[in-house]
């Protein structure tokens, strides 16, 4: 299907992509900046069109359904919400450096979809639970919280290494200082967890509403429902701990990569823990 071939072709698209930002926060010419950002704007508009095209061949099968179903096409969604939401962070922020540290993600994503010799990447009909208009709903919001949560990371990522600043100097061949400064990258660490946190918390209520809906429970204690609930919490914690005890600094950078592990876990690594959410193996 042409779809495939697009999204296979964006795999690399991001890979360039990845490559240019890195060579901007090395060597600080916004020109390789520039590059980038048009670069990665070209694989997110020929991923949109593929998703769309997807969509569009779901009716011409008989099965119409938003590409949101199996473990392929979550992989695709949740590359294409990290690219979104990172352009719009830099569009606000003027600052690419952070390229550098959350297209990789995105890139990795779509390379495990695309190249991995088990993924099935063929259109499927729904089984019965997905055949619910709280499916879009669902998946949009956890999937858009999840790379809230990506780009909060990335921003931690980015503090722990403009730490070094302090033996590097304002050495020339030093790329960091190009990096913002600590005290705006724990502002964006706070920012981007926040918004994390609410999209998640819209993805959780939309799921036991689903799951009521499906199942005649709003809550199982599947291994998924409970890891997404473990991952609420560590966030919670990290907002909570941020505006009544006024972490700041390392401890917020710190819980916004262990955050993002149990992120991992939650969407991969509980995919293979039997459930009613393991039909995203497929």
């Amino acid at each position: 299907m042409i779809n495939t071939v697009i999204l296979s072709w964006v795999t690399f698209i991001y890979l360039a992509a990845f490559v240019l930002y890195l060579i901007r926060t090395i060597r600080g010419k916004e020109f390789w900046g520039s590059l980038a950002s048009i670069t990665l704007f070209i694989g997110l508009a020929a991923q949109t069109a593929a998703l769309i095209l997807r969509w569009i061949e779901s009716y011409r099968m008989g099965i119409g359904h938003a590409p949101l179903s199996n473990f392929y096409e979550s992989l695709i969604f949740f590359a294409w919400t990290v690219v979104l939401l990172y352009l719009v962070f830099e569009w606000r922020i003027k600052n690419k450096s952070l390229g550098a540290f959350v297209v990789p993600i995105a890139f990795l994503a779509m390379a495990f979809a695309s190249l991995s010799p088990n993924m099935n990447s063929r259109i499927q009909p729904l089984i019965p639970a997905l055949q619910s208009n709280w499916l879009t709903s669902h998946v949009v919001t956890c999937f858009m919280g999840y790379a809230a949560f990506t780009i909060a990371c990335g921003f931690g990522i980015m503090y722990f290494i403009k730490g070094l600043d302090r033996h590097a100097g304002s050495h020339p061949a030093s790329m960091l200082r190009f990096l913002p400064s600590r005290g705006i990258l724990d502002e964006l660490i706070y920012q981007s967890a926040a918004l994390g946190f609410v999209f998640l918390t819209l993805g959780i209520i939309t799921g036991s509403v689903w799951a009521h809906n499906a199942w005649g429970s709003y809550w199982s204690w599947d291994p998924k429902e409970t890891w997404s609930l473990i991952t609420w919490l560590v966030y919670a914690a990290m907002l909570h701990t941020r505006l009544v005890r006024e972490w700041r600094g390392k401890r917020m950078a710190l819980m916004a990569v262990i955050g993002f592990a149990c992120v991992l876990f939650t969407y991969l690594g509980v995919n293979y823990l039997p459930g009613l959410h393991s039909y995203l193996k497929s």
